[in-house]
């Protein structure tokens, strides 16, 4: 132990401090200034001059893989090796190609985009930017084919991956896992978008890296790194608004770094009323109001790097229920309690009310708090990475009405989260990682009345190894993992609040005390495993293959719940008999890259033993129960299920016209039900599986004005047309889902960056039309579409619509 203490103490001398220096140039030679240079895998980085120049200082010896971006032209991914003598010049196309990029998630190191086996897909700050999205996963829906959301309202979107949602899918910042209830509906990722540099998104079971609650995919949300000359305080301000729910958004970014020390701060703040479209005008209770803090501080030296993240999220969030009038269809509001309440005869909200800032009476407030660090050491050949942190979400459900200042939910989840990774010097070849991470979890109920989960305890652990080989043109990547999740909860007894006139937490001795949940201990465990490999055929094809095996634990709610879920309008109803899921996953991909265009066909087969699903509950005469009134009651099932499907994408950018590209993708993915008891009982209605997207297919033709001395630079038009197919393939017992008709829409957008007369950038504008035509439209994934409490209405139409027209601007001013 003295000796490896010894040694780190050492490290910064036996490490051998190295400057990199180069010029960015386009195409042509022609300098591109303030580009940015950075090396991730160092969390260190800088901007060029006028004249394309940079340095990079104290880099230590050996190969790096840069990352190189500029306000229109395509990123840059270089390798260089260090001590290096002569200046590095690295040339940036205009074009946007990104099969050549570097992603970090969901592999053991950095890797090249295109070579991954697992099909990985990677969006930058710029494309994020462009798009009139109210959160980050909205916006990288639209640039990732195969990732869709499973939405209530503009700010709440859940991710999914090819299918398999909430803890099948998961969501990290920076590399930590984001904890925060994600087993309910009503709530989104507590992120700031504004901040997010970089979303990758890994589609398929990434167990072997990251455990439980990857079996479908990962989506990482990567913060901007500090630019900049050294010495020197650089940020951005920004501004936007959103013409559907008159959204004003600001945010103000801070950084700094000199000498390996690095520092980043931003604040954002967002504000909404409720959202338009063209059927049901303004929709009742789905604005928000949003305060975001993120904070970091660090060192990047030759002997490696350590950074501290602080992170502050609040969100006061409405809570729509769907209640109108049945002939006007006018939206109305609750003002008694569910005992008292009459869903037909509620007073009709206001025009002023619907078109109000101020939070409604019903409504959530999510607070999220985060404080990690990471860190790298490097050991001689070697690398040890580690990631640490804690994160709090306090998650409030105001839903009483008569007692406004009562949440009906109260939960507090407290989440330790840990990893390891030790990345060994290569072997023979062979790049070996090896490594252990887990989380333990305390979710604790506070001043509730509503109890759908019980208070739980949860420690998790798993250790990965994972190889990649290299034999010329083909790389092969395996590995193994194995986890163990301790699950466990005490009694936990209600009974009549006198000080509150509700129910609420008691003692077992308490007069009148119910057991809702009875203890309950359980250890899950599982093997995870991949095997896959990418094979290079000349200089434009690379072949794809992959199998993995994933795992993932039963959650809180698939297991525990027995109660309501306020902000859902939800009774759920679990089992604590369900066993682990296990899927097997095989993916086959095929990309291609020309000077003037790419293509990609990537094909997936995913068959899952024990999946689990929510199923609404009826009753013998096929009538939904309703255990609390006003609320659905949802019972979890098991049974096995297979999904399969695929995405395509053509991008084309013609030489000819190197202002011109068009870029065109499409998904699909079928989920069956193979519950045998099921479907014998209910036939064709079963066969599929609850909340499956429809066929969705995206085009965008990009009009670039070409890089030239001037003002304006990275001046661009483009128009988007967005095709959603009939969804008929949807599970359909006792009418829990319906057919959703397909829809078109058109949008489009121009943006443009001026410059200083010494070439910085000092402005850029963003203008973004989305549904131009106003299209009346519903998402298959949208939870409004079921927000019904009548069979029929006068216009035919029922349930609530998707958002209308938005235009949105935004503003940028770097400094």
């Amino acid at each position: 132990m003295k000796k490896l203490l010894l040694i780190l103490l050492l490290m910064p001398t036996l490490a051998s401090a190295q400057a990199l220096r180069g010029t960015v140039q386009d195409a042509t030679g022609h300098p591109v200034p303030f580009a940015s240079v950075a090396v991730p895998a160092l969390q260190q980085g800088t901007t060029a001059d006028e004249a394309g120049t940079f340095a990079l200082a104290g880099l230590p010896a050996g190969p790096h893989r840069l990352a190189v971006s500029a306000v229109g032209y395509a990123p840059a991914s270089p390798t260089v090796t260090l001590p290096r003598a002569a200046p590095l010049i690295i040339r940036l196309q205009a074009d946007e190609q990104k099969l050549g990029e570097v992603v970090v998630t969901g592999v053991g190191r950095a890797t090249e985009l295109r070579r991954s086996p697992v099909p990985i897909a990677a969006l930058s700050q710029r494309e994020l930017r462009i798009n009139a999205s109210t959160n980050a996963i909205d916006a990288a829906v639209r640039g990732v084919p195969g990732l869709t959301a499973v939405t209530t309202g503009p700010n709440i979107s859940k991710p999914f991956i090819r299918g398999l949602g909430y803890n099948r899918v998961l969501t990290l910042f920076n590399g930590l896992r984001q904890e925060g209830q994600q087993w309910g509906d009503e709530h989104g990722i507590e992120v700031d978008a504004y901040g997010v540099d970089r979303v990758e998104v890994v589609k398929g079971p990434a167990s072997l890296l990251y455990g439980s609650d990857a079996v479908a995919g990962v989506v990482n949300l990567l913060p901007a790194l500090p630019t900049g000359p050294s010495g020197e305080l650089h940020g951005e301000a920004l501004a936007e608004y959103q013409s559907v729910n008159g959204l004003l958004g600001q945010s103000l970014a801070l950084n700094y770094q000199k000498a390996g020390l690095q520092t980043s701060f931003r604040a954002s703040h967002r504000l909404a009323h409720d959202y338009r479209n063209a059927v049901d005008g303004l929709v009742y209770n789905t604005g928000f109001r949003e305060l975001t803090l993120t904070g970091m501080v660090g060192v990047q030296k030759s002997w490696g790097g350590a950074h501290l993240w602080l992170t502050s999220y609040d969100n006061y969030q409405e809570i729509p229920d769907g209640s109108r009038d049945s002939l006007s269809r006018a939206f109305t509001r609750q003002v008694f309690e569910s005992d008292n309440d009459d869903l037909k005869n509620r007073p009709v909200v206001s025009e002023s009310d619907l078109r109000s800032y101020a939070t409604g009476a019903l409504r959530q407030h999510i607070r999220h708090y985060r404080a990690f660090a990471s860190g790298e050491i490097k050991l001689g050949a070697g690398e040890l990475r580690l990631l640490g942190g804690v994160q709090q979400n306090h998650r409030q459900e105001f839903n009483h009405p008569t007692a406004p200042g009562q949440p009906g939910l109260d939960l507090r989840l407290t989440t330790a989260s840990y990893e390891v990774r030790y990345l060994l010097p290569t072997w023979h070849g062979i790049e070996l990682t090896a490594g252990a991470n887990g989380m333990s979890q305390t979710n604790s109920h506070l001043q509730a009345t509503d109890f759908p989960i019980p208070a739980y305890q949860l420690f998790d652990i798993g250790g990965f190894g994972v190889a990649k080989k290299t034999f010329g043109p083909l790389e092969l990547t395996g590995g193994l993992r194995y986890d163990v999740r301790r699950l466990r909860w005490d009694d936990f007894y209600l009974a009549p609040d006198p000080a509150t006139g509700f129910e609420g937490a008691a003692e077992a001795s308490t007069p009148g005390a119910v057991r809702p949940f009875v203890a309950f201990g359980h250890v899950y465990q599982g093997l995870s495993a991949s095997l896959g490999g990418s094979l290079a055929l000349g200089p434009h094809w690379v072949l794809r293959v992959n199998v993995a095996r994933g795992y993932r634990a039963p959650n809180i709610t698939e297991i525990g719940a027995n109660g309501l879920d306020p902000g859902a309008h939800i009774v759920y109803l679990g089992n604590r008999d369900f066993q682990p899921e296990f899927s097997v996953q095989e993916d086959l991909g095929v990309l291609w890259q020309g000077k003037e265009a790419e293509a990609s066909v990537e094909v997936f087969h995913n068959y899952v033993e024990n999946f689990i699903y929510q199923a609404r509950l009826f009753d013998g005469q096929g009538q939904p129960v309703e255990l609390v009134p006003g609320n659905a009651t949802y019972q979890y099932q098991q049974a096995a299920a297979r999904l399969y499907g695929g995405e395509v994408s053509f991008n084309l950018h013609p030489g000819a016209l190197p202002w011109l590209s068009w870029r065109s993708a499409a998904a699909l993915v079928i989920g069956l039900n193979a519950h045998p008891g099921l479907l014998a009982r209910v036939g064709v209605a079963g066969r599929y599986l609850p909340l499956m997207p429809a066929p969705q297919a995206r085009t965008e033709l990009r009009l670039t004005a070409p890089a030239r001395p001037g003002r304006l630079t990275a001046s661009y038009l483009r128009l988007t047309l967005d095709g959603t197919a009939r969804q008929t393939r949807y599970y359909a017992v006792d009418g829990a889902e319906t057919t959703t008709a397909g829809y078109l829409l058109l949008g489009a957008g121009v943006g443009t960056t001026l410059r200083t007369k010494a070439g910085r950038e000092a402005v850029q504008l963003i203008v973004q039309a989305d549904n131009l035509l106003n299209t009346a439209y519903q998402s298959h994934l949208s939870r409004l579409k079921y927000f019904e409490y009548y069979a029929a209405s006068p216009s035919g139409r029922t349930g609530i619509f998707s958002p209308g027209r938005n235009v949105g601007v935004k503003v940028v001013v770097p400094f």
